[in-house]
């Protein structure tokens, strides 16, 4: 006789990272019963380790977070985008310090949400700090069943239903099974789908400083021949580093001593923050491109990084997670109200349809501005300075590019509104 399934419900959930959580509780609060696997113990303390990651927010996130009941949880641990200031860097090395160029273009939140209660262009949270956040929601819905820590191992179709094995044999049984399980997604590699994409040979070092000047709410994305340098605020004069060089350069970074990573730091990041420190270790993460040939198969959606997986120059990785959950959870929430197979292909497609377009815009404009950008060619970067410039000095092309990276254009999900999904 078979042993009764540790879940028996609607969804089953592979992956209980940032993306996986996310959608537990957008599921959940459209109605569905939802079970999260994920093989890290779901504390909702502290986590001891820090790997140094921390993510942007676009305002529609916020709002979502707001929406689901983890912004209470993070709002004391996140900071206010206010303003991004994109450039080409300035050279480095020499008597001429690093820091921001002639050419920029800076967005600012006044043009868009003007005043002193105005909504910022997004927020800046440490993983680990939007993890406990996310795990303290969890617990508070009884909707939601998580197994962790545990690994899947495999699925199985069966009449109107598909099972997640996981690898000592128990068994979780739903109509759906969303793959939230990474760019290298175990789910994905069983299905045989096939993805397109590269590697840029690039990595990104990822570090904590803390800075004697205060940011003031500023992000600064500016480019360096090597690759993107990105100094994102974080409370407490603090700001998250996201430094892309070439892969054997940024081992080097990370295995250096510290003066001497001291040292590049301060050529490369300048003085106009005052004097700069590292705050944790550093890590590296490689960098690539990829976007699988379709985002559902039978009974199975993908989210976030087991769909696409793009540079993190334009900071949006986990946005386009949160809006994948946004509209998967708005899809089957309705398909589930007016008594349609969550699991069918008819309800899986319109997810996919919704979440394609946006996702390969991002893909296509990721890559195009790094390579772009990640060079010294000296008339190829007088070209893209004056760009910059041309864009900074037309008002309606900012704030569509503000809009557009916060979520906000085309056909946004009831959720990235900051609209319940259990609103009558």
């Amino acid at each position: 006789m078979a042993s009764k399934p540790l879940f028996d419900g609607d969804i089953v959930i592979a992956g209980g990272g940032l993306a996986g959580m996310t959608l537990a509780l957008a599921l959940e609060q459209a109605g569905l019963t939802v079970a999260v696997v994920d093989a890290l113990e779901m504390s909702d303390q502290l986590a001891p380790e820090f790997d140094g990651r921390a993510s942007a927010l676009a305002y529609t996130s916020w709002r979502m977070f707001e929406a689901l009941g983890v912004a209470e949880h993070l709002s004391e641990h996140a900071q206010r985008i206010e303003h991004i200031l994109v450039c080409d860097g300035r050279p480095y090395g020499g008597t001429r310090p690093g820091g921001p160029g002639p050419h920029s273009l800076h967005f600012d939140r006044e043009e868009i949400s003007p005043g002193p209660d105005g909504k910022p262009l997004g927020w800046m949270a440490e993983n680990r700090h939007s993890r406990q956040a996310l795990v303290k929601a969890l617990k508070a819905k009884p909707g939601i069943t998580i197994i962790a820590p545990a690994r899947a191992d495999h699925y199985e179709h069966r009449t109107g239903g598909i099972d997640l094995v996981l690898d000592d044999g128990r068994r979780l049984c739903g109509k759906l099974l969303v793959a939230c399980d990474g760019k290298f997604s175990r789910v994905r590699k069983q299905a045989k789908i096939r993805t397109a994409g590269w590697r840029y040979g690039q990595k990104g070092l990822v570090a904590t400083v803390r800075h004697t000047e205060p940011h003031n709410g500023t992000a600064y994305e500016y480019f360096l021949p090597s690759g993107p340098f990105a100094i994102l605020p974080l409370p407490d004069n603090r700001a998250s580093l996201v430094w892309t060089e070439p892969d054997r350069v940024a081992d080097a970074l990370k295995d250096a001593s510290d003066p001497v990573f001291q040292e590049e730091l301060e050529a490369r990041f300048g003085d106009f923050l005052g004097e700069v420190k590292p705050e944790c270790p550093r890590f590296t993460y490689p960098l690539s491109l990829s976007f699988s040939e379709r985002f559902l198969d039978d009974r199975i959606a993908f989210v976030g990084d087991a769909a696409r997986g793009i540079h993190p120059l334009a900071g949006q990785g986990f946005n386009l997670g949160i809006r994948d959950a946004a509209a998967l959870a708005e899809v089957c929430g309705e398909a589930k109200r007016v008594g349609l197979d969550i699991g069918a292909p008819t309800t899986l497609q319109r997810y996919a349809d919704w979440r394609r377009f946006d996702s390969a815009t991002l893909a296509l404009g990721t890559d195009v501005f790094n390579r772009l950008f990640s060079n010294d060619i000296e008339p190829l970067r007088q070209i893209r300075g004056l760009g910059l410039s041309l864009v900074d000095k037309i008002p309606p092309a900012r704030r569509f590019f503000m809009r557009q990276a916060g979520g906000e254009t085309g056909d946004p999900p009831r959720l990235l509104k900051g609209e319940r999904l259990d609103a009558a």
